[in-house]
């Protein structure tokens, strides 16, 4: 397995997927279509945010979004991961984490001194981000009406 930037074409894969990505990382809360993905990803990657993507005989696997975000008290820019998602058929094989790995080196490399994530509460993303070492910092909480 390899874990790499994607070519233009991988991301179109990556930007189809998405809305599946999203749905399932939301806990089947939203379901966006493609064109919502756009108007979320491209302002990303505009500003400089990447994908890494994890590929084994030019079958993707799963993809992690990273890039930089400003922290919205004191204007410090961390790093950010904004999307990690490995295809049903590939899971539990520990593609997650070598995603994971490869996107804490990449930030790390560029500077910055801390990386953060969001995540639905429910998710079972959390007992991996937990065991590379991220905690809870702050919980968003809602109240349905």
């Amino acid at each position: 397995m390899e874990i790499r930037k994607p070519s233009n074409t991988e991301i179109k894969t990556i930007l189809k997927l998405s809305p599946q990505a999203l749905f399932e990382g939301t806990m089947g809360r939203i379901l966006p279509t493609e064109e919502k993905i756009q108007q979320l990803i491209k302002p990303l990657l505009e500003k400089g945010c990447y994908y890494l993507i994890a590929i084994e005989n030019d079958k993707l696997l799963g993809w992690i979004l990273i890039g930089a975000n400003k922290d919205q008290f004191t204007d410090t820019m961390i790093g950010f991961i904004y999307e990690l998602y490995v295809i049903q058929e590939f899971r539990g094989k520990g593609i997650a984490k070598r995603l994971l790995k490869s996107a804490i080196n990449n930030l790390k490399n560029e500077g910055y001194s801390e990386i953060r994530l969001s995540v639905f509460t429910e998710n079972h993303a959390i007992q991996l981000y937990r065991q590379m070492g991220f905690s809870e910092r702050n919980i968003t909480m809602s109240l349905q009406l």
